[in-house]
């Protein structure tokens, strides 16, 4: 983990040198678009994708376990930010009010349906709630920032629950899961993933304020998973509620901080992106320690910087990267107007 947290720093430091401007990214819009299928659709590709629990998110290469979509949320922040600033003034526009709302033109409902669409494809053929929140959530709240619609969030939660409700109908592993957020202790004994999240309701239980103390806790009754999807579970045995709301309030400056910078900046590209990224990262703190917590459905995704694997360490550390560089970019003086010759004339030829 100490290897894979070095290689994060380094890209953070390559991202600052060879990203100069945040604004070079918007040229490639498309290309981040294909870019981000080819990331997602790598973990069905037979013989380079693994399941684990069910959940088909990860690649192999040289004996290294990838997952794509944590590197993919970057990509496609990208792509999502360069379309909207383009179709941004198109989707504002509302073809009539309803219950209070204003809601879009039929004609403007492709991008999100097409968006939905391929999220529930995620989730039907990985079996990953997780990316699949994440890649569709991502997308309506930079829509919203774009637009300043509410009937946009409104229209992208229905559309969540609704799909979420369909999968589970006839997906095995993520009704299993909603079986184990619903009553974990009723099927303990028969389901593994009850029985799992029994185990980390208890944790966090027997931790109580300042918790068993560091190294002191039994997180070995979850299982090998202890330090990686349930490593929120491990912080609150251990450290106690005290820990994860200090882990929590970090989490909440990185976010705050974020959103800081998506206001200072002077481009809309800039806004958006940075928008986007801090979206992403709230987002995925909110399904981890949700699903953790018993607030959502569990899911297979990890904490950022706090869990087990390279791939998400990397992918956040450029993350951060990305956001420095607008933050620097928007605290730059403005550029100077460039001198009026016609102006300059009329005040040398005025008597």
């Amino acid at each position: 983990q100490m290897m894979y947290s070095a290689i994060g720093i380094a890209m953070l430091v390559a991202v600052l040198l060879l990203l100069k401007d945040h604004r070079v990214l918007q040229r490639y819009t498309y290309i981040s678009m294909m870019a981000a299928l080819v990331l997602l659709l790598l973990p069905l590709v037979p013989g380079l994708g693994s399941a684990v629990y069910g959940a088909k998110i990860w690649i192999n290469v040289a004996g290294f376990s990838i997952q794509p979509g944590e590197f993919a949320k970057i990509v496609l922040a990208v792509f999502f930010s360069g379309y909207l600033m383009v179709k941004r003034d198109a989707l504002a526009l509302a073809s009539r009010r309803f219950m209070g709302l204003y809601l879009p033109r039929g004609r403007d409902l492709g991008p999100i349906l097409t968006i939905w669409a391929v999220s529930l494809l995620i989730l039907v053929f990985e079996n990953d709630l997780g990316t699949s929140l994440l890649f569709f959530g991502m997308f309506v709240i930079m829509l919203y920032v774009a637009t300043e619609r509410t009937s946009w969030i409104v229209m992208g939660l229905l559309m969540s629950v609704a799909g979420a409700v369909g999968v589970a109908s006839f997906a095995g592993h993520v009704q299993a899961r909603v079986d184990a957020w619903a009553d974990p202790f009723s099927c303990a004994e028969k389901v593994a993933a009850c029985d799992q999240m029994t185990q980390v309701l208890m944790s966090f239980g027997s931790g109580g304020i300042l918790g068993t103390g560091l190294g002191q806790g039994n997180s070995d009754l979850i299982g090998f998973a202890a330090n990686s999807d349930f490593i929120f579970a491990t912080v609150g045995e251990e450290l106690g509620l005290t820990g994860v709301m200090v882990f929590l309030l970090l989490y909440g400056l990185i976010i705050e901080r974020g959103i800081r910078t998506s206001l200072a900046a002077r481009d809309p590209f800039g806004k958006l992106l940075a928008m986007g990224l801090s979206g992403a990262f709230a987002l995925q703190i909110f399904v981890v320690a949700g699903g953790v917590m018993g607030l959502i459905p569990l899911t297979g995704m990890t904490m950022p910087f706090l869990a087990y694997g390279g791939s998400s360490v990397i992918a956040n550390w450029a993350l951060i990267g990305i956001l420095i560089r607008i933050s620097d970019t928007a605290r730059r003086p403005a550029p100077s107007p460039a001198p009026n010759p016609d102006a300059e004339m009329t005040q040398v030829v005025r008597p």
